[in-house]
């Protein structure tokens, strides 16, 4: 019995201290970007990009998805953005290198009041909110419980109403008070690392990942143990709270812009996107054949053109969404997902 056992405490020891010398590594490969700032007990990291002289656009707030961090939405639209308006990009409650702080930091409304409180550390009364996947559940959320400082809402493959089929296993075993935590200490990072490449490729199927993604999204920041534990208790609350508050989204009165794709891999657009169409008055659904899961990388001039459109500016959003499916590259990548990117088990 002895032999059997100390082999055990070996592995287990071996696997724990790899995990701990590889966030380690992953953190010096993608240090901190942007400041901390205290929303009231606990710190959010968030990139403030001030105004130029004369902003062509109203501020704008990105709010990444599951597994993501600020410099996602960051890589994706600061280059488009930077010198038309104020931009903010937040790591989310738990995310990136910003702390957990309480518990209701578990869930959307309380994701949407640090965001809040971010904003108003620096002085932006308003702001276009714009969310990716996971982050449309906050965006929604930031419109019915901040409306005063909603001036308008972009959805990209939003994550935002109940779905049959629940979450995967992972999700459930990292969320487990317990046993989650020997999960993201021993398995969670080592299977993690092992399918990085195929799960950004799936992410972004049918459509090709865009160059140097991981190195510039850094999605690895996501396999250290708390981060990878925090986006597990997103993903498992996430369905029951959509289930409590969608009803709400009908209260939402601020201009609202959906994009989505019809082969997206990680949520079902005809439930969460059509279902904004549907419960938000006024709204426009843009639908776009062959798109995936990543239109914040795969047509941004059409996101771009939908903040654009929320400001006041005439934008035909259905005429660049044909236009830009005659470009779309299809990656030949299988559409499903692995350990960490999936939200919804279909």
């Amino acid at each position: 019995m002895i032999l059997p056992l100390a082999l055990v405490a070996i592995l287990v020891a071996a696997a724990f201290s790899f995990t701990a010398w590889k966030s380690r590594q992953i953190e010096r490969q993608f240090p901190r970007h942007g400041e901390l700032i205290d929303v009231g007990g606990y710190r959010i990291n968030a990139l403030h990009i001030p105004a130029p002289p004369n902003p062509a656009l109203p501020p704008i707030v990105f709010i990444h998805g599951a597994s993501g961090n600020l410099r996602d939405q960051e890589t994706a639209f600061r280059k488009l953005l930077e010198g038309r308006a104020e931009l903010l990009f937040i790591d989310r409650p738990g995310h990136g290198y910003s702390e957990r702080g309480r518990p209701e930091n578990g869930f959307p409304d309380g994701q949407a009041v640090a965001i809040s409180r971010v904003m108003d550390m620096k002085g932006m009364e308003r702001a276009i909110i714009v969310g990716h996947s996971f982050g449309g559940a906050i965006t929604a959320s930031f419109a019915v419980f901040h409306p005063e400082k909603t001036a308008g809402l972009l959805f990209l493959a939003p994550a935002t109403h109940p779905w049959p089929g629940g979450v995967d296993w992972y999700y459930r075993i990292s969320a487990a008070p317990y046993l989650g935590f020997w999960f993201t200490r021993l398995i969670s990072l080592p299977a993690g690392l092992v399918l990085l490449d195929g799960a950004t490729r799936s992410v972004f199927s049918p459509n090709l990942r865009r160059d140097r993604y991981v190195e510039k999204g850094a999605p690895a920041l996501v396999l250290r143990p708390e981060n990878f534990r925090n986006n597990a208790v997103d993903v498992a609350n996430l369905h029951d709270y959509v289930t409590r508050i969608s009803p709400r989204y009908k209260e939402i009165t601020a201009p609202t812009i959906v994009i989505t794709g019809d082969s997206d891999p990680i949520v079902l657009e005809e439930i969460h996107s059509q279902g904004l169409a549907r419960d938000i008055a006024g709204s426009e659904l843009v639908k776009i054949h062959g798109l995936g899961h990543k239109p914040d990388y795969v047509v941004p001039d059409v996101a771009i053109a939908a903040m654009e459109k929320i400001a006041g500016m005439d934008r035909d959003l259905q005429a660049l969404a044909r236009m830009a499916e005659a470009r779309l590259t299809q990656s030949g990548t299988t559409s499903e997902t692995t350990l960490g990117m999936a939200i919804e088990r279909k």
